[in-house]
């Protein structure tokens, strides 16, 4: 398996879009990827297995503290290390950028991605009380220093 990882370009949406829709009640639209293209503020990064659009994660850059709004791989993909070489990849980059604290919110449910930030240095700092709708649920908040 060659993973790949790469900056978000304009061919990417429609495979994005479809991923989003599988995984997420309240996924993004094409157009929300759409007009993160043209956001200098936002940095968004594509896993590609052996040519295939296997997921995304991106961040808003605040201030120069990363708000990490979306990470999302394919049900076909998961558990092969991809959300976490792809947010390797992400603070990576911010941190060549400057920024030195990430911040993002997880559904309280998700132990599964909940792990996988723990291993990524990210630690809950904070509860978002029904945060998450479709079906309403808390969020925990995690931050990385």
């Amino acid at each position: 398996m060659n993973i790949t990882i790469r900056e978000l370009r304009e061919t990417d949406i429609e495979a994005l879009s479809r991923i989003e829709a599988a995984s997420f009640s309240m996924p993004w639209s094409a157009r929300d990827f759409e007009d993160l293209l043209s956001r200098s503020y936002c940095i968004y990064l594509v896993a590609e297995v052996d040519g295939m659009v296997a997921g995304c994660c991106g961040m808003t850059n605040i201030c120069n503290e990363g708000n990490i709004d979306n990470v999302v791989v394919a049900e076909s993909f998961r558990g092969q290390g991809i959300a976490q070489k792809l947010m390797r990849e992400l603070i990576a980059l911010g941190e060549s950028m400057g920024i030195e604290a990430y911040t993002l919110e997880v559904r309280v449910s998700n132990e599964v991605a909940i792990h996988v930030y723990e291993k990524m240095g990210f630690v809950s700092e904070g509860v978002r009380p029904r945060f998450y709708e479709k079906p309403t649920e808390d969020a925990l908040i995690m931050w990385r220093h």
